[in-house]
């Protein structure tokens, strides 16, 4: 199969080698790190200034338009590669741990999709980007805790304006006891305008939670 169909770089498209898994060696070296986890104060952190009480930001990837990491988004969102995203939680979810970031977490939840779009694409990228962060962080994931109600128009062409008037009343948490007083990470794919994190986030805040933090595959600049 793989003579017919060979396996290929998610970022740059080259054929993978036998040992090399989703993202070459090559690129797994050169794709742009914000390096977030180490900074004092995270370029992502300033999005969310002025608006929720966010303690930590933390995004993986830098993106910007032509990219390979927005080729890498473009797979995960409509390429059918959920296994593509774990392996990126898996990935950042070791660099966090190591740095012990880990050990100030209790939970972790994602940004959801609603059922309809869920049916349509079949999993959701921040469900499994959370997944592999679980895994290697060792920390809880609850892809239920957020419930979205609201089938929201994209969020591509948008004023941020327009992007969080497109969230307001969207979001449900389902298990209030289950948030408050815990440390909470809530994960997504990438950091934008910050407007839909900004009103998933404000429910956990509202719930009780002590501490909320973003982690993220990308973050635009």
């Amino acid at each position: 199969m793989e003579v017919i169909f060979p396996r290929q770089c998610a970022a740059c498209e080259t054929t993978l080698t036998e040992h090399e898994e989703h993202i070459c060696v090559s690129c797994m070296l050169r794709l742009p790190k914000t390096n977030s986890h180490l900074n004092e104060i995270p370029d992502g952190a300033k999005k969310f200034w002025g608006k929720i009480n966010v303690k930590n930001t933390y995004s993986f990837l830098k993106y910007s338009k032509n990219s390979e990491v927005q080729n890498i988004l473009h797979k995960l969102k409509y390429k059918n590669r959920p296994d593509l995203a774990k392996y990126l939680g898996n990935w950042y979810g070791a660099g966090l741990k190591e740095v012990g970031i880990s050990e100030n977490l209790d939970l972790l939840t994602g940004v959801p999709l609603h059922r309809d779009k869920l049916k349509m694409r079949g999993y959701n990228q921040a469900d499994e980007f959370g997944k592999g962060l679980s895994e290697s962080m060792g920390i809880e994931y609850d892809s239920d805790l957020i419930k979205r109600n609201v089938f929201t128009e994209t969020q591509t062409k948008k004023s941020r304006f327009g992007r969080f008037k497109n969230t307001e009343g969207v979001f449900e948490i389902t298990d209030l006891i289950k948030v408050k007083g815990k440390r909470v990470a809530l994960v997504d794919d990438v950091l934008t305008t910050g407007s839909t994190l900004e009103a998933a986030g404000d429910l956990i805040l509202q719930a009780g939670c002590s501490e909320l933090t973003i982690i993220t595959i990308a973050l635009a600049y």
